[in-house]
């Protein structure tokens, strides 16, 4: 059924250690196959193939560098739509467990926004239960977040506020909506990258859809943001996100002008961006640098993929 590199490769990149591995060979039935017992996979020689598999990141430690990033969309908006963090329960796992800084419920003006960000809530918290669950005992824990600080160092970077101000994104819908912007639109592009690497259908064909909820999420920000007419502060944090990941333009605002819209972000071709993971934490960490650690994340997200790439000059 399968051939010997093909299985090999599965097996690679379908877990995180030995026992992960133990545990795919045994839940896969790998022992039945007709072409390949248990025994000949120990006879299995290193080929160019398996090499290259071996060098991408596993399945596995895409789906945990997507979980840090839910953990963080998670306590956002779980604080800005309810005033909570995330249970206990769903923020142990592997890696440095932190807390949270900063978060309050938002006080909506509009009910239909209020109405809005309770749904996206529920849809991020879904995101991290059906992650953690996927990946099982493998599955790394929430590190720390800084809902606090890592927001006035991002404004501060697109110029929405001075060098003596202080950004709060839970202060009102409209800071809300500018601090939601920062996120959605990189979750998408963040999803679009990661979609090449991943080798088993079944977690491609999750991650297509977690891709298509954040796009929902985006394209609902983008819209609010520019039903208020804040085009020229969305473009601002457009700016600066483009500053961080590299020369090359993968980001785009909502319009130029009010009623000149720019609600769906696409190249020449009317596809969305990708982004590496690199460049998703170029962003995260708020440095164009080579880094582990910064900005969102203090002390860098857990997992395998945790560098941001080296942008800057």
């Amino acid at each position: 059924m399968f051939g010997k590199t093909v299985v090999k490769q599965m097996i690679e990149r379908s877990s995180e250690n030995e026992a992960d591995r133990r545990l795919f060979l045994k839940s896969a039935g790998v022992g039945g196959l007709g072409v390949l017992g248990a025994g000949a996979l120990g006879g299995i020689l290193p080929d160019s193939a398996s090499a290259a598999a071996a060098a991408a990141p596993s399945d596995g430690a895409i789906l945990n560098f997507a979980l840090n990033l839910e953990y963080l969309e998670a306590e956002f908006y779980q604080q800005a739509a309810f005033g909570r963090s995330l249970s206990d329960k769903l923020t142990s796992g592997k890696g440095d467990k932190g807390g949270v800084t900063g978060g309050r419920e938002v006080s909506f003006a509009t009910p239909a926004i209020r109405s809005y960000a309770r749904e996206i809530a529920m849809d991020e918290l879904d995101h991290v239960r059906f992650l953690r669950t996927a990946l099982g005992g493998a599955k790394v824990a929430r590190p720390q977040i800084n809902l606090r600080q890592s927001f006035t160092a991002a404004a501060r970077a697109a110029g929405l506020i001075g060098a003596g101000q202080t950004f709060d994104p839970f202060a009102n819908e409209n800071n809300f909506l500018l601090a939601a912007f920062i996120f959605e639109d990189v979750g998408v592009t963040a999803y679009k990258g990661a979609a090449p690497l991943i080798t088993n259908k079944t977690y491609l064909d999750a991650s297509a859809g977690i891709l298509a909820v954040e796009a929902y999420h985006a394209g609902i920000v983008r819209t609010l943001l520019a039903t208020k007419g804040l085009n020229k502060e969305a473009g601002a944090i457009s700016d600066a996100r483009d500053s961080l990941d590299g020369r090359k333009s993968l980001d785009q605002g909502i319009g130029r002008k009010k009623w000149l819209s720019n609600l769906v972000p696409t190249d020449r071709n009317g596809i969305a961006f990708s982004r590496t993971p690199g460049q998703v934490l170029n962003i995260v960490y708020l440095t164009p640098e080579k880094s582990r650690k910064g900005g969102f994340y203090p002390r860098g997200v857990n997992g395998s993929i945790n560098t941001s790439g080296n942008n800057a000059g």
